[in-house]
């Protein structure tokens, strides 16, 4: 299994059906040395704003979100639904787990 730290539209509970099938059961996480910024996608009917995250490496900026076990082709779905501004990154968390999570490619 893989873990997948979230902060932002993949926590929400219709996104989560509406990629994997079914809303995912997940822990409260911190996300330390991070904050998050916003991303300005155009989109089909205009320009929309997302949450992304930015390395501040302070470790007093920290960013709270849940933490999901995800199967490979899971995680295979959430990179599709993240699109091309986003990348998978591999993080340590508060916990000292390791997790992926979603930065801006640029």
């Amino acid at each position: 299994m893989e873990q997948l730290f979230a902060y932002g539209t993949l926590k929400e509970k219709d996104i989560q059906e509406t990629i994997f099938g079914r809303i995912l059961k997940g822990t409260p996480e911190t996300l330390v040395g991070y904050v998050i910024n916003q991303i300005h996608i155009e989109e089909e009917f205009g320009v929309a704003q997302y949450p992304i995250i930015t390395p501040t490496h302070n470790p007093e900026d920290t960013i709270s979100g849940m933490l999901y076990e995800l199967t490979e082709a899971q995680l295979q779905l959430a990179d599709t639904y993240e699109g091309l501004h986003y990348k998978r990154i591999q993080v340590q968390l508060q916990s000292k787990q390791t997790a992926w999570v979603y930065s801006a490619t640029t």
